[in-house]
C-alpha cells in the first residue's frame, strides 16, 4: 500500500530525489530510449476541480509525479486553469540538487548497527540481492541505508527503465511554465518536512515497505500503467481503488501521510479564500480521491470543490 501511496502522492518527488542525487555507487537509470521518430501523443484528461468565492477561485488539479514523454495533458481545461492562475502551489518546491541530497543523506543512512541486508528477514535476503542485481546496484550500495531509502529507491528506478521520466511529470512541466509566466510558486510543505515522513515511519513500518516493494517488484509496469490509465481519463474513483488496497491495515501509516495532510491541505485552502486572486493548486492524486481526501475534508469545512468540465 505504501508503495501505491508513493505513486499517488507527491512524496514520489522526494524519492526521485533520493534516488537521482543522494545514493551512493548508484546511478539513476536513464529513461527507455525514445524512437529516433517522434513518440505517438495519447490525449488525457486528468480530474481537475475548483473552489470558489467572490473573489477567489482555488483550483485543484491531482498529478502523477513521473510520466512517459507523449502523454499530451498540459492542455484544453488544465491549461486554460493554469494560465488565468496567478500563482502555482506545488506540494513542496524542489530545491537544487546539492541542497536536496544534503536533506537526504541527513535521513537516509545510519553508520552503526546492522546492515540492511542484516535486518532484512531472512527469507527475504535473496529477494533483496536479486532486485538490486537486475536493477545494477552494487548489492553493498545500502547497506548503511535506512529501509526508506532503500524501498523508495528500489520502487522509482524500475520506472525510469521503463521509460516514465521525472522531466514529464506534471510538478516539472507546471513549474517550468509558471517561471516563464513569471507566476509565483509556493509549497505547502518543506522538502525536510516531505523526507521527514518517510524517515518518521517506525522501523518494522518501513521494513514492511521494503519487503512488499520486493514482492510487487515483478508487477511494477502493471501497476504504474493502471494508474496512469485512471489518472488520464480522470477516474478519481478508480485511483481510490489502488489507494484503499491495504489502507485499512496501516491506520498509522494512512493518517500520517494521507489524512492529516489533507486536513491541513483543506484549511489552507479555507484560509486562502480569504485573499482575492487565483490559484493553481497541484498536489499528488492520491490526495484528491478515496475517503478523507481533501475534496473530503473541504465538504467537513462546508466548502465546495466542484469538478470542472472540459
Amino acid at each position: 500500500m505504501l508503495r501505491k501511496l508513493l505513486f499517488l502522492l507527491g512524496l514520489t518527488a522526494a524519492g526521485m530525489a533520493a534516488a537521482q542525487n543522494a545514493a551512493p555507487s548508484v546511478s539513476a537509470p536513464s529513461p527507455a530510449p525514445a524512437s529516433t521518430s517522434a513518440p505517438a501523443t495519447a490525449d488525457a484528461d486528468p480530474a481537475l476541480w475548483m473552489v470558489k468565492d467572490k473573489d477567489t477561485t482555488i483550483y485543484l488539479f491531482g498529478t502523477i509525479h513521473v510520466l512517459k514523454p507523449g502523454l499530451s495533458w498540459f492542455d484544453d481545461g488544465v491549461k486554460k486553469a493554469f494560465d488565468s492562475s496567478d500563482e502555482l502551489v506545488l506540494e513542496m518546491v524542489q530545491p537544487d540538487q546539492a541542497t536536496m541530497q544534503n536533506i537526504v543523506l541527513s535521513k537516509a543512512y545510519s553508520l552503526s548497527g546492522p546492515t540492511l541486508t542484516e535486518r532484512l528477514p531472512e527469507t527475504e535476503r535473496g529477494n533483496y540481492l536479486k532486485a538490486m542485481n537486475s536493477l545494477g546496484i552494487p548489492p553493498a550500495a545500502f547497506d548503511r541505508a535506512q529501509p526508506w531509502f532503500a524501498a523508495t529507491n528500489l520502487s522509482l528506478l524500475p520506472l525510469m527503465k521503463l521509460g516514465y521520466d521525472p522531466k514529464s511529470g506534471p510538478e516539472t512541466v507546471l513549474t517550468a511554465a509558471a517561471a516563464t509566466e513569471k507566476k509565483a510558486i509556493e509549497g505547502l510543505e518543506t522538502p525536510e518536512q516531505q523526507i521527514g515522513y518517510l524517515a518518521g515511519l517506525p522501523e518494522k513500518v518501513q521494513l514492511a515497505f521494503l519487503e512488499s516493494t520486493l514482492k510487487e517488484l515483478p508487477k511494477t509496469e502493471e501497476t504504474m500503467n493502471g494508474m496512469v490509465a485512471a489518472w488520464s481519463r480522470g477516474d478519481p474513483d478508480a485511483l481510490a481503488k489502488f489507494m484503499n488496497d491495504g489502507l485499512d491495515d496501516s491506520p498509522e501509516l494512512a493518517k500520517t501521510l494521507l489524512f492529516d495532510r489533507n486536513a491541513r491541505w483543506a484549511q489552507w485552502i479555507k484560509a486562502r479564500l480569504d485573499k482575492p486572486g487565483t490559484v493553481f493548486i497541484a498536489v499528488g492524486a492520491g490526495h484528491l480521491a478515496g475517503k478523507q481526501s481533501v475534496i473530503d475534508q473541504l465538504k467537513t469545512l462546508k466548502i465546495n470543490a466542484k469538478r470542472v468540465a472540459y
